[in-house]
């Protein structure tokens, strides 16, 4: 026998059986990302990986690419706070008032933000008043109050945030200040991401090791009831589970993504270029959609 073939029969039966199975789909759908994207005309970043390692097989396209990480950095903020609850700094029902008073990070000037209740729900609802830090995480991370992730980031502290994202190896994602930060912003001191880094923080959390069995178990539930949902979770089947974080600010449109698939995977897709929304969802849908095709089980 060839010794090319001998090596690479020797290579598939190392592969764990399901690695090796989807290896060739995989590839056929790395190809087809890879077209739509070219039809696009955006730049676009796709990271794919099996919660369990040992399932095998990835997509890497442009898993480096630094993006504007818009809403994605609330993953990390929400991971601080589960962290402090852990180490029993605070509580999640302990209460804080809810301000719109913050602090810029290039002069330490005041500025506010523009909030409502379509924007930032019960935040809003609750300035001047005390909320709890359990609510505050969930509207920052459900609809993606900008006012609950200042009110949070000013209490738990950048540094502390900026530290843990470094514990769990994950250094694209560079949180440098809260949202809405003007001066900050004209300066270009703005929080960034790569796929990558989005990958191992989700991948953290669901595998339990972004914090503790529990904590881990509850920042699952809470990106679960994510109410953005025309990305990662619209192509898939309704019965497929999906813990997500989008973000989108002008020109940018990420989602990152937990899919509870039989062999549950995470799924990152960041874009960059596209001004209409709606065009961006139906990029990052098709994507997903090709990612589950090449792995849900043949029938």
């Amino acid at each position: 026998m060839p010794t090319l073939l001998i090596s690479l029969l020797s290579l598939l039966i190392a592969l764990p059986q399901n690695a090796a199975s989807t290896a060739p789909r995989l590839e056929a759908a790395r190809k087809d990302i890879e077209r739509i994207i070219g039809l696009s005309g955006a730049e676009v970043s796709v990271v794919f990986r099996p919660l369990n390692a040992s399932v095998g097989g990835e997509i890497l396209i442009g898993p480096d690419v630094v993006y504007h990480a818009a809403s994605t950095m609330k993953v990390p903020v929400m991971i601080e706070l589960f962290r402090q609850v852990d180490a029993k700094t605070i509580a999640l029902d302990d209460t804080i008032i809810v301000s719109n008073v913050f602090h810029s990070i290039v002069d330490g000037s005041e500025f506010t933000l523009g909030t409502s209740e379509e924007a930032d729900g019960a935040a809003h609802l609750s300035l001047g008043k005390p909320m709890s830090y359990r609510d505050l995480c969930e509207t920052m991370i459900t609809i993606s109050s900008n006012l609950a992730t200042n009110v949070l980031m000013e209490k738990l502290g950048v540094e502390k945030i900026r530290a843990t994202v470094t514990r769990l190896k994950a250094p694209g994602m560079k949180v440098l200040r809260g949202v809405e930060d003007q001066k900050a912003f004209d300066k270009g001191m703005n929080n960034e991401t790569t796929g990558r880094a989005l990958m191992t923080l989700l991948t953290a959390i669901g595998s339990g090791t972004a914090g503790s069995p529990a904590a881990c178990d509850q920042m699952q539930a809470i990106l679960k009831r994510q109410k953005f949902n025309d990305g990662i979770p619209a192509s898939l089947p309704k019965d497929i589970a999906v813990g997500h974080k989008t973000g989108t600010i002008t020109k940018i449109h990420h989602d990152a993504a937990i899919v509870y698939a039989p062999a549950p995977y995470v799924l990152v897709v960041m874009t960059r270029g596209m001004a209409d929304e709606q065009k961006s969802d139906l990029l990052i849908a098709e994507i997903s959609r090709i990612v589950y095709d090449a792995v849900k089980p043949a029938r």
